[in-house]
């Protein structure tokens, strides 16, 4: 196909600038030629007198291009949020602006990547001197930095028997977060996330943590934490309050390798990941822990130093929004090689990774060995739910016993696997996809309140 043909192709598909004829022309040309066919059949018609109506016809028809805008009459503006959550609806606002003295009917099509949902194209009008605001909505399916070039705008005149088409550059950018649902409804109500699930925040050892305030004894508290000094100055019962110890680091390990890149029924294990890791980076920021971010695969993809306060979650966000899966395994051994370099102050090692993928890694144990004497090591990873599945069936035949057979021998080995690593203080759990975040969370306050660190 030559260059011109790819440009006149591309002018029907949507794109560049031209005029096309409609629907309703071409409706009419076809009723045109039906009645001369008819005229000639029962008169003797010729055929210049057949392409002189037609010519006619099509002069007359050019007169629409009249009653309609011209380009330089018509002003857009995209109006869009520069950040957006993955899975999350968010509306898209395009202004138009006509100043013409002719109102016209229009076909829009905006130019969003194709990872976004789409629900085009839109069609309306628009007053003669007037501005309207078109609006959709759409879904970002896939995370990551996405450019909007163009709009693709078509209109007609009053007849409607050509349609101008535009081409706007509007160049915007939009940025597809992790979805922070979850994170946001424990900065909301910790214990009522919690307990949406039936878990309850740990409490603590009593008289255990920092020391909080001295307050009023109520019915229910812990007589031994009464404050008698207190209690017989002020000549009423005050009872000490301790909370759990604060500015505890935090180091949050993310695998970004093969097997992370698993579908599951929403997303993959490593959106799962990512969303859980905001929510338990959340909660210690709130609670004024300090938290580091490392994501991994077969190098390391980035790292955030320790810092504590909630405007450190931003700049968590910004490192971590983009990771992808990468197709190779990961390398347990480099990054916690890495990690014993930069990371010398004891902290909580919380990994999220594919557990099974993990059991095999003897490499790892040595390094796991030597860090576990400095920092505690906890790691989190998602239940197969194939594997449950297959255990769960009713064997019917040969073959189905023989499945069933093989996946409880797969389990078998995993918590073998699980119970060596566990006798060397490192504790492994496996949650289901929907309790990532929470099982996450609680785990992290129960180590929090129980002052493991």
């Amino acid at each position: 196909m030559t260059k011109s043909l790819k440009n006149l192709w591309a002018r029907f598909l949507f794109q560049d600038r031209g005029i096309l004829p409609t629907k309703r022309l071409l409706l009419l040309f076809l009723i045109l030629s039906f009645v001369l066919i008819g005229v000639s059949s029962w008169t003797s018609m010729t055929w210049t007198y057949v392409i002189i109506v037609n010519i006619f016809l099509f002069i007359v028809s050019l007169l629409d291009l009249l009653s309609s805008p011209k380009k330089n009459q018509l002003y857009f503006k995209r109006i869009l949020s520069s950040e957006m959550e993955r899975g999350i609806p968010y509306s898209f606002k395009v202004e138009v602006r006509n100043d013409s003295e002719y109102p016209l009917s229009y076909r829009l099509i905006d130019g969003i990547p194709q990872s976004f949902e789409q629900c085009f194209p839109l069609v309306g009008s628009v007053p003669k001197e007037s501005t309207i605001t078109i609006s959709y909505e759409t879904i970002a399916r896939e995370r990551g930095l996405y450019e909007i070039q163009k709009l693709y705008f078509r209109y007609q005149g009053m007849f409607g028997l050509w349609e101008k088409q535009v081409t706007v550059e509007l160049a915007d950018s939009v940025k597809v977060i992790p979805d922070l649902t979850e994170t946001k409804q424990y900065l909301e109500n910790a214990q009522q996330f919690l307990l949406h699930e039936g878990l309850k925040i740990r409490k603590f050892r009593s008289g255990a943590g920092d020391f909080s305030k001295i307050r009023s004894y109520v019915v229910g508290d812990d007589p031994r934490k009464i404050n008698w000094r207190q209690t017989a100055k002020l000549q009423e019962v005050m009872t000490n309050e301790y909370e759990p110890e604060h500015g505890k680091y935090i180091t949050i390990l993310i695998d970004c390798g093969r097997m992370m890149g698993a579908e599951l029924q929403k997303g993959n294990r490593l959106e799962r990941t990512l969303e859980a890791a905001l929510t338990v980076t959340a909660a210690a920021l709130k609670k004024g822990d300090y938290v580091s971010v490392l994501a991994f695969s077969k190098g390391i993809k980035t790292f955030v130093p320790p810092a504590k306060g909630m405007t450190h979650l931003q700049t968590i966000l910004q490192a971590i929004y983009n990771v992808k899966v990468d197709a190779s395994e990961s390398n347990y051994a480099a990054v916690l090689q890495y990690l014993e370099m930069v990371q010398k102050k004891r902290s909580l090692l919380l990994l999220f990774s594919d557990v099974r993928t993990f059991l095999y890694e003897e490499s790892a144990l040595s390094y796991l060995k030597k860090l576990r004497q400095r920092h505690l090591f906890l790691m989190i990873g998602m239940e197969d739910r194939s594997l449950q599945k297959r255990i769960n069936e009713e064997p019917v035949d040969v073959q189905s016993s023989m499945v069933k057979s093989m996946a409880q021998q797969q389990l078998l080995i995993k918590k073998r696997e699980k119970i060596k690593w566990e006798k060397q203080g490192l504790q492994m759990i496996e949650a289901h996809e929907e309790k990532l975040a929470i099982s996450a969370v609680s785990h992290y306050i129960d180590i929090m309140n129980q002052n493991l660190l």
